[in-house]
Order: structure tokens, then C-alpha cells, then sequence
């Protein structure tokens, strides 16, 4: 469908950008803050740890006044439950309080709107030492550090996510830290643990209306749309079972507080249903969100196991083979689409997968939608004059953000959109090598350097989009 004339973007459109705690904070081990099941995990010994990462948390002064520069409306950023709560309950870290006070009082000062993540990722370790999520018990050990959230940081804060790519730590939990490697029935597992996240973000969603009335609320899985490899009805019926499984299974739970039938039907197929109880499904009833935050970086294309004559992709589709290891391939095999380029790290690039995702979404829940996470990540260089010319980043967003403005015009409802990353930050696969942030920090994997802030190009494009209101995406630079 094409638009006579486009809707534009809304008046107090959210233009934001993205971080993660363990990824741009560092001081991983300082003024009280526990370990993390991320400071436990095991990654590529040449990248860069997360000790580190940007040191967020020693230039939180100099970071915010670039944001506020850049000409950022929100920022989502995550707090460490594990600089909170070094225990993962129990006895509260002043020390970890006092530091998100800072932030949050900083951002108000430059009336930029804090969009606040409960949990990326990082459990305590102390609670992965006890079962992590495949104990019932980090239910409420989630809701006691959620409700402290709110009740420290709720008068300045309206919008809350709960749990960032809940889909992704089930269908990759070996790699992100929630599964150990020697967890017998490691599926059923992951299912199991997923019961027990939903619970835990119902928990949360119920605490923040009761507490909170004017706040909003809401999950922030990683949704893509997927393309059936062919007409063919078998890649068809792929495409529909892996989106089931991949996307609807979360959201629906989320916000239908219901198992969506088809990957129901996977599950019991495999052995892998959770063991659930009438009154925990009544709780999942109960935790109603209030908007869904989405991220998107690619699409992802499927055929059916006994497709002929289409390339398995191995390394052509990563965005299915690296994140889908849960799906076994009777549901789908992941297939190249000739139709996308690809960007350095072997994934595709769809913005026209961004509006259809988008669409998808609204059609099926008709909730106001945010985008938390859309970026590229490039070797980016220093040139000299510490310049970094990264028009590809530019090309991306822009051609992201003509999307979603298609988007917008089709009748979805869209309150923002905040890329990834504000700041350059730590990958959790790739290191820092792997740069999406509109400001580079100077250093390399093993060397800091100084790790001083500079401004790429990407950095003044995206200011004059935000200042336009989304008018000016294609702002010539003069760099």
C-alpha cells in the first residue's frame, strides 16, 4: 500500500536511543554492586569483558549532556538489579540507589524522559547460584526488586519495561547465561524458566498499576516478521509456525495472559511444556501491559524441513540460525533471501520488515508500540580530526524511520523510537568492535585508552531529525 500522503511522526513523538547496564556502565564490581550471571558467563577471550564497557558509570555527568545535545526526548536505559540488590534480594545497596537517583535527576534536569528496564539480562548470580529462573522462587525475588523500583524512582519515572528479549533468553539461554551447560532437559528447561519470566512480569505489571496509577508498563521482546521461503503451502505453514514460536508465544502471554495454541502444540509435540497451575494462569490474566516495546534489527525467511532446492543458510541467515537454536528444524529451515543485503556481521537489512512488524504487532493486540531497540553495527574507524564517518548508520535509520513513518500512516499506533545505542557500548557476542552508538568511545577491546566521547556523523543526522520531528530524514550533514 502506498500513501497518497504520509501521516507524520506524532507531536511528543518519544526520540529517544538505548543502553543496557552490563553493557555501558562498567564498574562492575564497584560500591557494592554483586555479580551478575554476565560477569560469570564465558565469551570470546579476544573481545572485550564487561568490567569496563564505556565506564557509563564514571562519565554519567558528560554522557547525559551529550544526550541532552544530541536532542534526546527518553532514554531507555536498564537498572542493575545486581547494584540494587547485590544479593538479588534481601539487603538493598545504598550506594547502587544513590547512583540511578543521579540519573534519573540528571536526565529531569535536561527534561529528558527516563524509559527504565528492570531486567536486561543480568540476573544476580546469587540467584543463578539458587536456580536462577528455574526457580519459583526469583518470581518474587523479581517482584521485591520491582516494587522497590517503583517505590524509589516512581515519582520521576512513568514508563517501565520489564524484560528485555525474554524470547531471546529462552531460545539462546545457553549463550546469554540463564542456562548452564549440564542442565539436563535443557528445553523443557528454558520453557519452564519462561513460565516462570511471565509470572514474574505479571507480578511486576500488577505492582506498578497499584502503586503506580499514572505509570505505564509494558514487555520488550525482540519481534521480527518471517517470510515463508516460497508460496509453496509447507514454507507457508514454517513461516507460521515459526513466528508462533518465535514471537506470539511471548506476546500473547503477555498480553492475552494466554499460551498461543500453535506453539502450545510445539511444545507438548516435544516435550517441553512447563508445569503450570489454574491460578497462575489467572495471574498471568491479571498482568495487563499498557504498551508493547518492541526490537527489531532484522526479518528472518523459512522454509519447510523437506524443501527442495533453497540454500540452507548456516552463515547466510543468521538473524534465524544464531538466535533459533531452540526451534528444532521439523518446524523451519532457515533459508537466504536473495531480496535483502546484509551488513558486516552477515545480517540482513529489511527496513520494508520494519513496517511489517510493526503492522503484525498492532493488528494483533492493538496496544500503543515503542521501538527500544533498531540499529547497525559497524567497525566504525576514527578518522582524523576524531571524525567518524558512518553514513551506512545514517542510510539504516533513515531508511528504518521512512518505514515506520509507512507505519505510522497505515494506522499504527507508534509513541517512539529509540535506536540502539545512544553511546557506543560493549556487544554481548562481538565486543566493542561492534559499534551502534550515535558517540564512539575511544578505545579497543583490551586497550581503554582514554575513553574519551566523540560525535559521529550518524550524531548531528539524528539531531536535526528529532528537532524536525521526523520531517528532515534526508538532513545533509556538514561534518
Amino acid at each position: 500500500m502506498q500513501h497518497q500522503q504520509l501521516t507524520p511522526f506524532p507531536q511528543g513523538f518519544m526520540w529517544g536511543a538505548s543502553t543496557s547496564a552490563y553493557q555501558v556502565e562498567g564498574a562492575w564490581n564497584e560500591e557494592g554492586k554483586g555479580p551478575s550471571v554476565i560477569d560469570h558467563a564465558v565469551f570470546n577471550a579476544e573481545l572485550s569483558d564487561f568490567k569496563v564497557t564505556s565506564d557509563h558509570y564514571h562519565h554519567l555527568q558528560e554522557d547525559i549532556a551529550l544526550f541532552a545535545e544530541l536532542g534526546l526526548k527518553t532514554y531507555r536505559f536498564s537498572i542493575s538489579w545486581a547494584r540494587l540488590f547485590p544479593e538479588g534480594t534481601g539487603e538493598i545497596n545504598p550506594l547502587g540507589v544513590a547512583f540511578y537517583q543521579r540519573l534519573i535527576d540528571l536526565l529531569g534536569q535536561y527534561h529528558i524522559e527516563p524509559l527504565v528496564t528492570l531486567y536486561h539480562f543480568d540476573l544476580p548470580w546469587a540467584l543463578q547460584q539458587q536456580g536462577g529462573w528455574s526457580n519459583p522462587e526469583t518470581i518474587a525475588a523479581f517482584e521485591e526488586y520491582a516494587r522497590t523500583a517503583f517505590r524509589l524512582y516512581g515519582d520521576r519515572v512513568k514508563y517501565w519495561l520489564t524484560i528485555n528479549e525474554q524470547n531471546m533468553m529462552i531460545l539462546k539461554g545457553e549463550v546469554i547465561g540463564t542456562l548452564p551447560a549440564d542442565t539436563p532437559d535443557p528445553q523443557r528447561a528454558l520453557y519452564q524458566q519462561n513460565h516462570h519470566m511471565m509470572l514474574a512480569q505479571a507480578r511486576a505489571m500488577i505492582a506498578c498499576h497499584q502503586m503506580l496509577p499514572t505509570a505505564k508498563i509494558g514487555p520488550a521482546p525482540n519481534i521480527s516478521c518471517i517470510y515463508p521461503a516460497t508460496s509453496r503451502p509447507e514454507d507457508v505453514l514454517a513461516a507460521n509456525n515459526f513466528s508462533a514460536i518465535r514471537n506470539w508465544l511471548y506476546l500473547d502471554l503477555a498480553c492475552f495472559g494466554r499460551y498461543n495454541a500453535t506453539a502450545w502444540s510445539f511444545l507438548k509435540e516435544k516435550g517441553y511444556l512447563p508445569q503450570i497451575t489454574d491460578d497462575e494462569m489467572a495471574l498471568l490474566r491479571q498482568g495487563k501491559p499498557d504498551f508493547i516495546a518492541f526490537n527489531y534489527y532484522a526479518s528472518a525467511t523459512v522454509g519447510a524441513d523437506s524443501a527442495k532446492d533453497k540454500p540452507e543458510s548456516g552463515a547466510a541467515n543468521r538473524a534465524v540460525d544464531q538466535q533459533m537454536a531452540g526451534i528444532d528444524r521439523s518446524v523451519y529451515v532457515g533459508v537466504d533471501n536473495p531480496y535483502l543485503q546484509k551488513n558486516q556481521f552477515n545480517w540482513y537489512i529489511d527496513p520494508l520488515g520494519f513496517r511489517i512488524t510493526a503492522r503484525e504487532i498492532y493488528e494483533r493486540y492493538r496496544l500503543p508500540l515503542i521501538v527500544t531497540e533498531n540499529g547497525l553495527g559497524a567497525f566504525d574507524e576514527l578518522a582524523s580530526g576524531n571524525k567518524i564517518y558512518d553514513d551506512y548508520r545514517i542510510e539504516y535509520l533513515r531508511c528504518h524511520l521512512e518505514q515506520l513513518q509507512q507505519a505510522i500512516s497505515d494506522g499504527v499506533e507508534v509513541m517512539g523510537y529509540c535506536p540502539w545505542s545512544a553511546i557506543d557500548l560493549v556487544s554481548t557476542h562481538q565486543g566493542i568492535g561492534k559499534r551502534y552508538g550515535f558517540i564512539y568511545v575511544n578505545r579497543d577491546e583490551k586497550d581503554l585508552k582514554d575513553l574519551a566521547r566523540f560525535k559521529k556523523k550518524s550524531f548531528f543526522w539524528y539531531q536535526q531529525v528529532i528537532r524536525s520531528n521526523g520531517e528532515d530524514l534526508h538532513y545533509q550533514v556538514e561534518y
